[in-house]
């Protein structure tokens, strides 16, 4: 299926010369990097996912106290032992 699409200079030229650097024609390497950005895109985890182990508890259980009410010395707290 043909398909048009404006792409800025800038882009193209890093195009053309990942495409020489690899003996590749520009559709084939545009085709590459869909088909690669809608595969990533089936497998991403949710915001959630990627930071549940920097914000949340480090367990499934409830928490001991009000993390909303205490949420700058949880934080503070956080960061100095991640050291």
């Amino acid at each position: 299926m043909p398909l048009s699409v404006r792409i800025p200079l800038r882009v193209e030229q890093e195009l053309a010369e990942y495409c020489a650097r690899n003996k590749i024609s520009k559709s084939e390497a545009v085709k590459r990097a869909l088909d690669d950005f809608l595969t990533a895109k089936q497998a991403e985890q949710s915001p959630y996912e990627l930071g549940k182990d920097l914000i949340g508890p480090q367990t499934d259980e409830a928490p001991s106290e009000d993390v909303a009410r205490h949420t700058r010395r949880l934080l503070r707290d956080r960061f100095r032992n991640a050291k």
